[in-house]
């Protein structure tokens, strides 16, 4: 995935609609918060096999796909809009995952790093 061509494009696509002066970082995380709960609400009431790949209809895929899309789109604008490196912070985020959840310790294992203890 190209961040920075998609980012350029929804750019090009906001100044042509005047939009801009829409997107303002508040703006951008409802709209985000709001597509990623209209793809929630594809999964809601699915058991663990129906939300599998193959179980899914093909409108219901079409949905799910178009969900996506909302959702990443939205956040590539938020992190231009942020000035922020999706990119970057995202193999920054991978790596700080890779410390707190060490092999060792979560293979095989759901709990939370933080709540091992319990």
């Amino acid at each position: 995935m190209n961040v920075e061509l998609l980012s350029h494009k929804l750019q090009e696509f906001a100044t042509q609609r005047n939009w801009d002066k829409y997107h303002t970082p508040k703006n951008l995380v409802m709209a985000l918060a709001g597509e990623a709960g209209e793809l929630l609400e594809l999964f809601q009431w699915l058991t663990d096999e129906e939300s599998q790949p193959n179980q899914l209809s093909s409108i219901t895929r079409a949905k799910v796909e178009a969900e996506l899309a909302d959702v990443c789109l939205y956040l590539i604008r938020l992190a231009d809009k942020l000035s922020i490196n999706l990119e970057d912070v995202c193999h920054q985020k991978i790596l700080v995952n890779e410390e707190k959840y060490p092999i060792h310790l979560s293979r095989n294992n759901a709990i939370k790093y933080n709540r091992r203890d319990e």
